[in-house]
């Protein structure tokens, strides 16, 4: 609902040694040529096979379980299973005893649990989290220096391994705080989920993905570096510049967002020639691109442009979504936000009088859009918005997608195969399959027969290295 810098409405206080944007837009240059408008992100940014012989050297582990949900299909493996796992990779899956483990492999038997590939949420802002005040979150994130803000996000990382996230996209945050949290969880330096991020937001002056209106002579005005840009040239400047300080993935806001004081949530605020620009230029440098985008207007633009994904999407009518199946844009509905927000009138009083009104409309209208994207066949990924609601919830967004239509089957697929493929690392992860990085969790039961399973994840396992067990 709202991108890491302007969550909240007080998530954009940046450092000032940016250049702020330009007084007067620059002249926006054409769309981009017919034959290059909309394309997809190019192949070279899917994650390559894995080269077993470069993976660090672990003892062997077998686990056994009751079943198994491998991510592709619509049933489990059950009757007893089992999986090798060695130097860090899935190299043996199948039913309990179709195979000889090696001889020094550690055994770890788990019981009357589910095995599934590790969940995967492609919407998330692990460098900050609301503490359900509205006031309190502009005091303390005024005064509070980036170091201490990145100890807050370390733990929230944490939270988000534990409940079995194994990889999360953060699509929006400030003071490198995803790219040194991401480098660190990389280098196990500390303990989290894979982190895929985007460096700051893009958008225009007063938009969603800009800050409140801070008095400029107290807080700095972001400029391209923070990622407010206007006019093709200087979005694609944007581009360049969350690329060089280390982005996974390019995040815009195409429309207003809820959270934010003074934007309409459903309004437009880029052009086709600067969503355009966006997009040319991160495809071109191997990047995909995730729109924040509430309004259907806005949706049609974005869509046209060729982003790869419309993030949240609560006003999007039935011919747009259509047009999205057509494009093969994706949908990552982020349900968690609405349900945590607009479900409590205790929650949404909090909010300033213009923020409570969005939240409400936006909250009225998501449900359905949800269900007329389910109808129609669009591509659902799972995202959560984690930070609107406290991070290490985010399972709960299975049974929200399941409570609006979508089967358990397909529910467990979004945040596994298709976030995977989403995220362009599907030949790495997002299957529990022979070659593929052995993230894996186990829930108990049978997530098939009771989704609300995966809330209590009992064991959680990233590249071949157990974090969490049953005590």
């Amino acid at each position: 609902m709202r991108d890491a810098r302007s969550l909240l409405a007080v998530l954009a206080v940046f450092s000032g040694c940016a250049t702020p944007p330009p007084t007067t837009p620059s002249a926006a240059p054409s769309a981009p040529p017919a034959a290059t408008a909309g394309a997809r992100a190019p192949e070279v940014l899917a994650a390559a096979p894995i080269d077993p012989a470069t993976m660090p050297k672990q003892k062997p582990i077998v686990l056994k379980a009751a079943r198994l949900f491998d991510g592709r299909g619509d049933r489990v493996l059950d009757g007893g299973v089992a999986v090798l796992v060695e130097n860090g990779l899935v190299t043996k899956v199948g039913k309990a005893g179709s195979f000889a483990p090696p001889g020094d492999a550690e055994t770890i038997d788990l019981g009357d649990v589910t095995l599934l590939p590790g969940f995967i949420d492609a919407h998330t802002h692990v460098s900050f989290e609301s503490s359900g005040n509205y006031y309190k979150d502009v005091h303390d994130d005024l005064l509070r220096f980036p170091a201490g803000q990145a100890h807050y996000a370390a733990s929230y990382a944490r939270k988000l391994l534990d409940a079995g996230f194994t990889t999360i996209r953060d699509v929006g945050s400030r003071d490198a705080i995803d790219v040194g949290l991401r480098d660190a969880i990389a280098k196990d330096v500390a303990v989290g989920p894979r982190m895929l991020v985007a460096v700051h937001s893009l958008g225009a002056t007063g938009g969603h993905c800009d800050e409140d209106a801070y008095p400029p002579e107290r807080v700095h005005t972001p400029g391209i570096y923070e990622g407010v840009c206007n006019g093709a040239d200087a979005c694609a400047a944007a581009v360049r510049t969350q690329i060089k300080y280390g982005a996974d993935v390019i995040k815009v806001c195409a429309s207003g967002g809820v959270l934010s004081l003074a934007d309409s949530v459903d309004a437009p605020q880029l052009t086709r020639a600067e969503l355009g620009a966006i997009v040319e230029e991160a495809h071109r440098l191997g990047r995909k691109v995730a729109a924040h985008c509430h309004g259907d207007a806005a949706a049609k633009v974005a869509i046209d442009a060729g982003v790869d994904s419309l993030e949240h999407g609560s006003f999007i009518k039935a011919d747009t979504l259509a047009l999205m199946k057509k494009k093969g844009t994706a949908l990552v509905p982020t349900l968690m936000a609405t349900h945590w927000l607009g479900g409590d009138e205790a929650r949404i009083a909090a909010f300033p009088p213009s923020i409570q009104a969005k939240i409400r409309a936006a909250s009225a209208a998501h449900a359905s859009m949800f269900k007329e994207a389910l109808r129609i066949g669009v591509t659902i990924g799972f995202g959560t918005d984690s930070a609107v609601a406290p991070h290490g919830m985010n399972a709960r967004e299975f049974s929200l997608m399941t409570g609006l239509g979508m089967t358990p089957a397909a529910a467990l697929r979004s945040a596994t195969t298709v976030d995977a493929q989403l995220l362009g690392i599907g030949a790495q992860t997002g299957a529990l399959e022979p070659g593929k990085l052995a993230d894996i969790v186990a829930v108990p039961g049978d997530p098939l027969a009771d989704i609300k399973k995966t809330e209590h994840v009992v064991f959680v396992m990233r590249a071949g290295r157990v974090y969490k067990r049953p005590s």
